[in-house]
């Protein structure tokens, strides 16, 4: 249901965003849940070249590359990551300084973790 959004969300961008050169063409990374027709166009119309990765591709390359591993989107993966973190998973705090404490010491310890610090 987030492909419903993504006109407010490509409206929504900062005006002091800076923009690409002219000559270099915008690109739009999205996953498998935005492979549609008037999705494209609809990325296309708002400037950018729309990167989506086809429904059935990771499918393909697993069966002809041996070992090959689906490509995570970062904010997946992070997120994945801090679900294994059962404070965040299940929220006990009641204060909200509280939760966004844990949450940020979390992702902390996961940045250390993927930096080979931990």
């Amino acid at each position: 249901m987030d492909f419903q959004l993504l006109q407010e969300t490509l409206d929504s961008l900062p005006e002091a965003c800076p923009l690409a050169p002219e000559d270099i063409e915008q690109g739009l990374w999205l996953d498998k849940g935005y492979d549609f027709d008037d999705i494209h166009g609809q990325v296309r119309r708002n400037g950018y070249v729309p990167h989506i990765v086809p429904r059935d591709a990771e499918r393909q390359l697993l069966e002809k590359l041996p070992g090959y591993r689906a490509r995570r989107w970062p904010v997946e993966r992070t997120i994945s990551w801090m679900n294994r973190f059962r404070r965040i998973l299940v929220r006990w705090e009641k204060k909200l300084s509280n939760y966004t404490a844990i949450v940020q010491l979390t992702c902390a310890f996961i940045a250390f973790k993927h930096a080979g610090l931990a």
